[in-house]
């Protein structure tokens, strides 16, 4: 429909064909935006993102999201790819350490509780920050970042990652204020339901975490290529008027109680 025609902006977290922000890159491209990609060196050399974005015809920047000043460098770039500010930032970042060692939430490492919540969370705020200092957004733009149901309720194989979801979503409000009140630019964040990518292969009890949620779901698990439609969606220029705010994508899971398919 061409609905980002014209439209420039920032991809993060792409790791592979199967990650969320890949499938959001490869939609806006398609509705008209261009498009920049951005992942930590050690995730380009691992993953299939630099053979994606090549495929693509996307540019590719390495940066460690929790490096402010890696930052300053990627937008600067960023800056001279699309010749001036963007007009919408995915931040698609999630990991801990923790979970990926099967630690417990009663026996976390502390140390890696830290990185836990520099990378899936204080990353955004250090993103947003610095955002601010070198005009990296345009005015009306519009930021999401990915979330999940585990930061408004309790989900015991979560882990440390429920606490950095949480922390994620009261910094979009934060800063949802702070830049709708300079530029007007909106600040949101996507609770999708349940989704088979890489980061959640780490995520112990993913597989029965999705079927139970499928069941629940009146109109099930709700697709990755679904939730890119919907980032779309706030992307454009149709949700103006749409900040601060986390928005339940999930087939309306987090709205139902208990029903005969729940067991």
């Amino acid at each position: 429909m061409g609905i980002l025609s014209g439209k420039k902006g920032l991809i993060t977290g792409v790791l592979n064909e199967h990650s969320l922000a890949w499938h959001v890159a490869k939609l806006a491209q398609a509705e008209g935006a261009t498009v920049v990609l951005t992942n930590t060196p050690a995730a380009i050399r691992l993953g299939t993102v630099a053979e994606l974005a090549q495929a693509h015809g996307m540019p590719l920047l390495a940066a460690d999201a929790t490096q402010v000043e890696e930052i300053r460098a990627l937008y600067r770039e960023t800056h001279k790819l699309i010749g001036g500010p963007a007009d919408f930032l995915l931040h698609a970042i999630g990991m801990s350490p923790n979970l990926r060692k099967k630690r417990t939430y009663g026996a976390l490492n502390y140390a890696d509780y830290q990185k836990t919540l520099d990378i899936s969370a204080v990353s955004f705020h250090k993103m947003l920050q610095v955002a601010e200092e070198e005009s990296f957004l345009a005015a009306y733009g519009s930021v999401v970042a990915l979330s999940y149901i585990a930061a408004q309720r309790t989900f015991p194989f979560y882990g440390d990652m429920a606490d950095a979801k949480a922390l994620l979503e009261s910094i979009a409000r934060g800063y949802g204020y702070r830049l709708g009140k300079s530029l007007k630019v909106r600040v949101n964040t996507v609770s999708q339901s349940p989704t088979q990518t890489t980061a959640g292969a780490g995520i112990g009890d993913v597989t029965d975490m999705m079927g139970y949620a499928d069941r629940l779901s009146p109109l099930g698990n709700a697709p990755a290529e679904d939730c890119a439609r919907f980032v779309i969606t706030l992307f454009s220029d149709y949700t103006r008027f749409l900040t601060m705010q986390n928005i339940y994508h999930d087939g309306g899971y987090s709205s139902t109680g208990m029903t005969p398919d729940h067991s």
